[in-house]
């Protein structure tokens, strides 16, 4: 099974789920159909809001595909593979309805910066969050916006900068990046099923113009996405990330 990305919508809910087989570490190709079943859910006029998730247990996203990032042979490849969580970020940032995150499991590198771009997010205690791409030379340039933006620049530093620990999920709520931790997935589905059924029956002029509120001073990420893509690009083509890269996946 290569994954996939299922987009469903019931009662104003569009659900946007994904799933890889390696822990939901994302290839270019699913990152893409994620982004554009957020561009269509922003378009429909049935849809009230949107509902960001990942199929399995304990992972709900292990950042982009290592096999991918290994391949990488030049500057524009390098920039076209770390694009693709920055498109995801943008559609996010773009869509006109509120996007709600299930976070069931562990988060990393990318996995963290969709976490942080949601709207809104849940997640439950097994939802430990780790920046890594130090550990490999890189850095988290594309998410970093995103998630400093909601855990603040000191939050944000102490993720990115002690790379190989893992923060929990209470940390993470504490730094404001999930809204609320449950014990359990059945608690958490319960909150996200009482909350988005409470907007999907609220005005949606008024969440627009909230979402656009909340956004507030963003308006230039979709350059700068692109330009921390491009550092990214640049820095996993030396011998030192090459180096890493292969240790991390022994």
């Amino acid at each position: 099974m290569d994954g996939f990305v299922k987009s469903e919508t019931l009662d104003g809910i569009c659900t946007v789920s994904f799933f890889h087989p390696a822990s939901n570490s994302l290839p270019g190709t699913i990152l893409a159909e994620i982004a554009d079943a957020i561009k269509s859910a922003g378009l429909d006029s049935e849809v009230k809001v949107v509902v960001l998730k990942s199929e399995g247990d304990r992972a709900f996203c292990a950042g982009a595909s290592f096999d991918e990032l290994m391949a990488i042979e030049n500057e524009q490849e390098g920039l076209e593979f770390f694009s693709g969580f920055a498109n995801v970020i943008n559609a996010i940032r773009t869509c006109p309805k509120f996007v709600i995150g299930r976070v069931q499991g562990k988060a990393v590198g990318g996995g963290v910066g969709l976490a942080a771009a949601v709207d809104h997010c849940y997640a439950t205690k097994f939802a430990s969050v780790k920046l890594s791409e130090l550990a490999i030379g890189i850095g988290p340039f594309v998410v970093g916006p995103a998630v400093e933006r909601k855990l603040g620049t000191s939050g944000f530093a102490q993720l990115t900068i002690d790379a190989a620990s893992w923060k929990t999920a209470e940390w993470a709520a504490q730094h404001g990046l999930y809204s609320e931790v449950y014990s359990t997935v059945e608690e958490m589905d319960s909150a996200i099923e009482s909350l988005t059924s409470r907007l999907a029956s609220s005005s949606p002029e008024a969440m627009r113009e909230l979402k656009s509120v909340l956004w507030s001073g963003t308006q230039n990420w979709g350059e700068l996405l692109k330009e921390r893509a491009a550092i990214s690009g640049r820095l996993v083509l030396s011998d030192f990330t090459r180096d890493a890269i292969k240790a991390f996946k022994k």
